[in-house]
C-alpha cells in the first residue's frame, strides 16, 4: 500500500513539475535563448564533395561548434576547433570544376578535387585574398594589399599587374621637387646639400646610371595608378587580362559624427563611442576608372550617356522655388557605378549604376576600350529602388551572365521582384516569372541551363525552393513542407540542405534529393524538453482590407478564455521593410512567446504586416514614401476596427507596443490616435527622423533640408501634445543605431507639455538589440504591468 501511495505521489509530483513548466512567465521566456535549444545555422557544402557543414549547439556550450553530415551518413558529427579552422567556406572553381583556389590564413591554396591534394601557392607576411582562375586555368589572379597579381601554375612565377599608390608617397624625391619647380630657397638648399655630402653625390649618380640602364634595356616600369587621398575599391582584372577596373571614392568633408556616451565601463570613467552621421550629411563621391594595360593608359568611365541623368524626382513639385533653381542649374545627378561584371570570355561587360537619390537603377553595357556606357535596362521609382534581389543604393542585387551575350537580373518593373533576361548586344529583354509573388536568392546552375530560387509563390507567408529553365516556363517546386524553406544546393546539384521551420516550430536542418516530391529527412533535433513542454500556439494568419482597399496580412492570437475586460494588444514589428506574418518561426522569438503569455492571460493579440513590410510587392513596400506614420499607422487602426467588429474586443482596452520602427509607430499611435490606444510601450524608438542615419531614411523621406514636409509629418516629436493614454518608453543608453538622444529629446518635449502619464526606463549597458536576459526581463515585466493595469477597466 505504501509503495502504491509513493508511486501515486511520484506521478503527482511529476505532473506538478510538468504543469509548472507549461506555465509561461516573463522571467522564463526572457532568459538566455539557450533554454529553448539552439537551432542549426550557416549550412554550406564542401567543394567537390557531399559533406555538409553547419553550426549547431545542442549542448548549449559557450561557443557554437561546427558539425557535418553526408547523404550516406546523416548522423551529425562534431568537428574540433583545429579542424574547423581548415574547413573551406569560400572558394572559386576552374572552368572544368575539377580544382578550386581559396584563401587560408592570408595565403592562397590550390586543391585538386578528385584527389584532395592541396598546394600552397603563396607564403608571405602580407595577406593574399580574392583568388580566381584565369579562363584558361593556367594562372591565378589574386589581390595583395591594394594591388592585383598573377601567379603562373606552371612555373609558379609572380607578376604584379597593378601599382596603386599615391604619387607623393612613392617617390624618393623631396616635396618641393614633387610639386613642380623648386623655389629659390629650396634650390639653394639642394645645391648646398650636394656640395656638403659626398654620399648624396654618389647616390644621385648611381640613380642616374640605373635609370639609363633600365631605359636602354627596353623594360617599361609598372605604371603608377595614382589614387591620391581617395579610397580605393573594386580592383578587378578582365578575363582576357587587358583591363583593370577600379573605383575611387572621395570622402565627404565637413560632416560631424555623433557621440554615444558609455557610462558603465571598466575604467570607471564615462567613455565616448564614436557613431554615425545624421541623415542629410554630405555623401562620398565615387568615380570608376579603367586601366588599359595594353595601351598603358587610364581613363574614367563616362556617365554622360546615362538616360535621365538630369531627371528631378516628383517631390520637388512641393517646393517650386527650389525646383526652378535646380532646373536652371541643369546639373547631372550624382551616380555610383558598381562592380564590373564580365562574361566568361571577356568579350563583354556590364555594370549596375545607381543614383545617389536612389530613384534610378540602370544596367549598362560597358565598352571598356572607350569607357562608354550603353543602356540595357532602366528601373525608375519615384519612391526608392529596392526589393528582393534588386539591392539598394549600396548593392547591385542579383545579376550575372547566362552565356556570352545574355545576362539575368531582377526588377520590380511589374510591381513584384521577378526574373528578367537581356541580350546585351541587341537590347532584347524578357520577363521570365510573373505574378503577385516575389523571387529571392536567385542563382544559376553550374551548366547555366537552369535557375534556382526561393519564392513565396504559394502564399505571401510560405517560401519554397524552385527550379526553372533559363528560357522560362513554369517553375518546378522542389521543397514540400509548407512554412519557411532556406535551401542550399550541393556542388554536384544532387542534394538540398534545407533549413526549415513552421510558425510554432523553430528551425531544424533537413536533407533531401534535388528533385520534386523528394522526402526531406530531419537531421537535427535542437529543442529542449522544457521548450516542448508548452503547447505553443500556431497563430492564425488572416487578411483584411485597409481603408484604401489594400490587402493587409496579420497574425492573430486568440485566448481560450478572454478576460472580462476583453482587452487586446497590437504588436508592431521593427525594421520597416521586414515580414513577420508568415508560416515560419519568427525572428521575434521572444515577442512570439510573450504573445502566447498574453493569450494565456486572456488577451487577444494582433501582429500586422503593415504598409511598408516586405513580401508583398512594390506598392506595399513604398506605401510609406514621404509619410512614415501614415498608411503604416492607419493599418494598425484598421486592424483594431477588425478586432472590435469581428472578434469582440473592447475598444476602450486596446494596447500597442513594438521596438525600433515598431517603437516609432507606437509613439505615433499614442500621439495621433489617442482615442484608439489606451496604453503603449515604445521600445528603442525613433522620435525624430532627422536624427537617424542616411542610408535608410533618405530613401523614404529624401533629405531634411530638401523635403522638410516629409520629416515634419513623419516624426513623433512634433505630435507629442496629442498624448492621452499611458505611455512606457524603454531605451538602451549605448544604442549606436537609434541614439539615446532620441528618447531624451522626446522626454523633454513631454515635460515641457506638462504630460504626466508617461515613464522612461533606461538600460545603461544595452545597445539597440538587447543582450542581457536581465534587461529583457525588466523591460517585458514593465510592458506586462502596463497592460495589466491599463487594459482591464
Amino acid at each position: 500500500m505504501l509503495k502504491k501511495l509513493l508511486s501515486i505521489a511520484f506521478i503527482g509530483a511529476s505532473l506538478s513539475v510538468y504543469a509548472q513548466q507549461s506555465v509561461l512567465t516573463v522571467e522564463k521566456i526572457m532568459r538566455d535563448p539557450k533554454w529553448m535549444g539552439i537551432a542549426p545555422s550557416g549550412a554550406f557544402w564542401e567543394a567537390g564533395s557531399n559533406k555538409l557543414y553547419f553550426s549547431w549547439n545542442p549542448e548549449a556550450a559557450e561557443t557554437t561548434p561546427l558539425y557535418y553530415v553526408t547523404p550516406s551518413d546523416r548522423d551529425p558529427r562534431r568537428i574540433g576547433e583545429p579542424e574547423a579552422q581548415n574547413v573551406i567556406r569560400q572558394y572559386s572553381y576552374d572552368k572544368s570544376r575539377s580544382r578550386i583556389v581559396f584563401e587560408r590564413s592570408g595565403d592562397i591554396y590550390l586543391r585538386e578535387l578528385k584527389s584532395g591534394e592541396e598546394s600552397q601557392l603563396t607564403k608571405t607576411v602580407a595577406r593574399e585574398s580574392n583568388p580566381r582562375f584565369t579562363p584558361d586555368g593556367r594562372n591565378i589572379v589574386f589581390q595583395q594589399g591594394d594591388d592585383l597579381f598573377s601567379l603562373s601554375l606552371d612555373g609558379r612565377e609572380w607578376e604584379q599587374l597593378t601599382h596603386f599608390g599615391r604619387a607623393d608617397n612613392t617617390s624618393r624625391r623631396g616635396p618641393a621637387e614633387r610639386s613642380g619647380a623648386l623655389n629659390e630657397q629650396d634650390s639653394w638648399l639642394q645645391t648646398d646639400q650636394l656640395e656638403l655630402f659626398d654620399v648624396l653625390k654618389v647616390r644621385k649618380r648611381q640613380d642616374s646610371i640605373r635609370r639609363v640602364q633600365r631605359d636602354n634595356a627596353g623594360r617599361r616600369p609598372l605604371r603608377l595608378l595614382d589614387i591620391g587621398s581617395d579610397m580605393l575599391s573594386m580592383q578587378q582584372l578582365s578575363p582576357d587580362g587587358r583591363y583593370v577596373t577600379y573605383q575611387l571614392t572621395k570622402r565627404a568633408e565637413g560632416n560631424r559624427n555623433t557621440i554615444v556616451p558609455n557610462y558603465v565601463t571598466e575604467s570607471g570613467y564615462t567613455e565616448d563611442i564614436a557613431s554615425r552621421t545624421k541623415v542629410g550629411n554630405a555623401l562620398p563621391v565615387s568615380r570608376s576608372y579603367i586601366y588599359d594595360r595594353q595601351r598603358d593608359t587610364v581613363y574614367m568611365i563616362e556617365t554622360k550617356s546615362i538616360p535621365g541623368l538630369k531627371d528631378l524626382p516628383d517631390f520637388w513639385d512641393d517646393y517650386p522655388d527650389k525646383k526652378a533653381k535646380l532646373l536652371e542649374e541643369n546639373s547631372d545627378r550624382q551616380v555610383s557605378i558598381g562592380q564590373v561584371s564580365w562574361n566568361e570570355q571577356g568579350t563583354a561587360a556590364c555594370v549596375v549604376v545607381t543614383s545617389a537619390d536612389n530613384k534610378d537603377r540602370w544596367i549598362m553595357r560597358l565598352d571598356a576600350e572607350k569607357g562608354i556606357l550603353h543602356l540595357i535596362d532602366r528601373q525608375r521609382d519615384e519612391a526608392w529602388i529596392a526589393g528582393p534581389g534588386i539591392g539598394r543604393s549600396w548593392g547591385t542585387g542579383n545579376i550575372g551572365w547566362i552565356d556570352e551575350s545574355s545576362i539575368y537580373f531582377q526588377s520590380e518593373a511589374s510591381g513584384y521582384s521577378h526574373i528578367y533576361t537581356a541580350n546585351v548586344r541587341t537590347g532584347e529583354k524578357r520577363q521570365l516569372t510573373e505574378g503577385k509573388w516575389e523571387v529571392s536568392d536567385l542563382q544559376l546552375s553550374a551548366d547555366r541551363q537552369h535557375f534556382y530560387f526561393t519564392a513565396n509563390k504559394k502564399h505571401p507567408g510560405i517560401t519554397h525552393f524552385y527550379r526553372m529553365s533559363v528560357k522560362g516556363g513554369e517553375p518546378t517546386q522542389l521543397t514540400e513542407m509548407d512554412g519557411g524553406n532556406e535551401a542550399v544546393l550541393s556542388p554536384d546539384e544532387k542534394w538540398l540542405a534545407v533549413r526549415y521551420s513552421y510558425s510554432n516550430k523553430p528551425w531544424e536542418l533537413y536533407l533531401q534529393e534535388n528533385k520534386p516530391g523528394a522526402k526531406a529527412e530531419k537531421i537535427t533535433a535542437s529543442l529542449t524538453e522544457e521548450f516542448r513542454a508548452y503547447p505553443w500556439r500556431e497563430p492564425e494568419v488572416i487578411v483584411f482590407k485597409n481603408r484604401f482597399g489594400d490587402d493587409v496580412y496579420a497574425r492573430l492570437y486568440q485566448p481560450a478564455t478572454p478576460k472580462p475586460s476583453r482587452p487586446a494588444v497590437v504588436f508592431v514589428h521593427g525594421a520597416g521593410y521586414l515580414q513577420n506574418v508568415h508560416y515560419w518561426w519568427s525572428q521575434y522569438s521572444r515577442e512570439y512567446m510573450f504573445h502566447n503569455l498574453l493569450a494565456d492571460k486572456g488577451y487577444t493579440v494582433l501582429d500586422i504586416d503593415y504598409t511598408g513590410s516586405a513580401g508583398y510587392g512594390r506598392d506595399h513596400r513604398t506605401g510609406i514614401y514621404r509619410h512614415m506614420g501614415g498608411k503604416d499607422l492607419t493599418d494598425q487602426v484598421d486592424g483594431v476596427k477588425l478586432l472590435v467588429e469581428k472578434y469582440g474586443v473592447n475598444p476602450k482596452n486596446i494596447g500597442i507596443y513594438g521596438g525600433s520602427y515598431g517603437g516609432f509607430i507606437t509613439l505615433m499611435a499614442m500621439f495621433n490616435e489617442p482615442d484608439v490606444f489606451a496604453a503603449g510601450a515604445a521600445l528603442r524608438s525613433v522620435t525624430d527622423w532627422a536624427h537617424y542615419n542616411h542610408g535608410y531614411t533618405a530613401n523614404i523621406l529624401n533629405e531634411p533640408s530638401d523635403d522638410p514636409i516629409a520629416y515634419k509629418r513623419s516624426s513623433p516629436i512634433y505630435f507629442a501634445e496629442g498624448l492621452k493614454g499611458h505611455l512606457l518608453m524603454c531605451h538602451g543608453m549605448v544604442d549606436v543605431n537609434v541614439h539615446f538622444q532620441d528618447i531624451v529629446r522626446v522626454s523633454q518635449r513631454l515635460i515641457e507639455l506638462g504630460k504626466d502619464n508617461w515613464e522612461l526606463a533606461v538600460y545603461p549597458v544595452e545597445d539597440h538589440g538587447f543582450v542581457e536576459p536581465s534587461s529583457w526581463t525588466d523591460e517585458y515585466k514593465r510592458i506586462l504591468k502596463l497592460f495589466e493595469e491599463r487594459l482591464n477597466n
